[in-house]
């Protein structure tokens, strides 16, 4: 099968779920879909052998913030698919007040890794998966400080 129909049929599969859909390469398909339907997506693209869960990446977009106020923005989990040389990405948002997205470790167990990564990482609560021990951080990391947010500076020296 060719990259072309490789990716129309993942497009196919998920254009029920997707609040939208893009082609930014010739090898792939980014769908942004909402936390409610990210579960059901995964069990599409699992459900017909669609490619195999590459890794889960983490992004920061926080918004402009004025001296004193609270940060707003929005965190990212980007699902990487592959089938061969084609990649479709599953984008789910969530605000930083409430930086929560299922667990897909049912579907495909190995997730937990990456999921741990993000909780760890990005603050963002994978709810429900099987293991929220530390992955990377040592265990005296600080609660509530994310190195691979934006706003993270690193520790002063005292």
């Amino acid at each position: 099968m060719d990259l072309d129909t490789v990716l129309q049929t993942s497009e196919t599969l998920l254009q029920p779920l997707a609040e939208s859909m893009n082609r930014p390469e010739p090898n792939r398909l980014d769908v942004v879909v909402i936390p409610e339907n990210l579960v059901e997506a995964v069990k599409i693209l699992v459900d017909n052998h669609w490619g195999y869960l590459a890794t889960i990446s983490g992004l920061d977009h926080p918004a402009a913030v004025e001296e004193g106020a609270e940060p707003d923005g929005t965190l990212e989990a980007i699902y990487h698919f592959c089938e061969g040389p084609a990649v479709t990405s599953l984008r789910v948002s969530v605000p930083y007040a409430n930086p929560v997205i299922p667990t897909i470790c049912e579907l495909v167990p190995v997730a937990t890794l990456f999921e741990r990564e993000l909780m760890e990482l990005f603050g963002i609560v994978c709810e429900g998966t099987p293991t929220t021990d530390h992955l990377i951080l040592p265990e005296g990391w600080p609660e509530g400080v994310y190195p691979l947010r934006k706003s993270f500076t690193g520790f002063s020296q005292s």
